[in-house]
């Protein structure tokens, strides 16, 4: 009886393994899986210079074009999972050269916004979006409820969990905090009109560090063309950095975005950044005089 016991533990072990996907597939029975990321995937946040001095916390929210290794390819052409539907171009070059110049701590999150958008509340329909600028998300399609629940409590969560332990620290600290949003968008959507805009800086309920930025950005690059809330605006439905860690915290803040054809070799990262680092600095010490 052991040697049948045996025997049908080793056919069902060889029948197992030959249903596994193919490297690269879509996992076809997810409701199976026990968690979305394995040990082999990386971790959703990775935090860069965690004892800068600056006043500023930097979040790129984008950085990332991991998928979950059980995910497989969400179905998506190797070029769709390395264009801007699935992470802000440029964003994170930009955030690593800013985190360097202001000596400012940088929250990097690890995966692709179609894996799960770490700037968007549970119930945006873009949380985790079916159909991303015209390309339709394979894996995504008709998500259960409790797998969707369960690609935000392993990515998502743990990500915005670190980000608000090290406010809740530099809180205690005392210390001063701008948070800074650093985001990155296409020249023009699919099907869509040119957007003109080489910077956009965001904000919503409070406008105080955007409106202070954005005249001192202007002031010292006539030439640029930028404004407030373009191309996007922020709000509670579509956003959560800056509701839930800014305006949630009464603390000053703003969202940077930046057209991706302008920083996408390190050329332009530097450039931008370098522009950037001195309106940030030149808009708090406004804030300073005005204390």
């Amino acid at each position: 009886m052991t040697l049948i016991y045996e025997f049908r533990s080793v056919v069902e072990l060889a029948i197992s393994m030959c249903a596994m996907p193919a490297s690269g597939d879509v996992l076809q029975d997810p409701e199976t899986l026990p968690n979305v990321l394995s040990p082999l995937d990386p971790r959703p946040v990775e935090l860069v210079n965690a004892s800068g001095r600056a006043d500023f916390v930097l979040v790129c929210e984008h950085a990332g074009i991991a998928v979950p290794g059980r995910l497989g390819n969400l179905g998506l052409r190797a070029a769709d999972t390395l264009g801007h539907i699935a992470y802000d171009i440029g964003a994170e070059g930009v955030a690593r050269r800013l985190a360097d110049l202001l000596d400012a701590p940088l929250f990097l999150q690890r995966y692709s916004r179609l894996v799960v958008d770490c700037n968007r509340p549970f119930n945006a329909p873009d949380c985790i979006p079916e159909v991303s600028d015209g390309t339709v998300v394979p894996g995504n399609l008709n998500l259960a409820e409790h797998l969707r629940r369960q690609r935000y409590a392993e990515i998502h969560e743990p990500f915005h969990r670190e980000v608000a332990l090290f406010l809740d620290g530099r809180a205690r600290a005392g210390s001063r905090t701008v948070l800074v949003a650093v985001h990155s968008f296409t020249p023009r959507l699919s099907g869509g009109p040119g957007r003109p805009w080489q910077l956009g800086v965001l904000s919503n309920r409070d406008r105080r560090f955007a409106g202070r930025f954005l005249g001192s950005f202007q002031e010292r690059n006539p030439e640029t063309i930028c404004a407030h809330n373009e191309p996007y605006a922020v709000d509670d439905q579509g956003d959560y950095t800056i509701p839930v860690h800014g305006e949630g915290r009464g603390l000053l803040h703003l969202l940077l975005e930046i057209r991706n054809d302008l920083i996408g070799d390190p050329e332009g990262q530097y450039r931008w950044a370098s522009l950037i680092a001195q309106g940030l600095i030149d808009a708090r010490e406004k804030d300073h005089v005005n204390d």
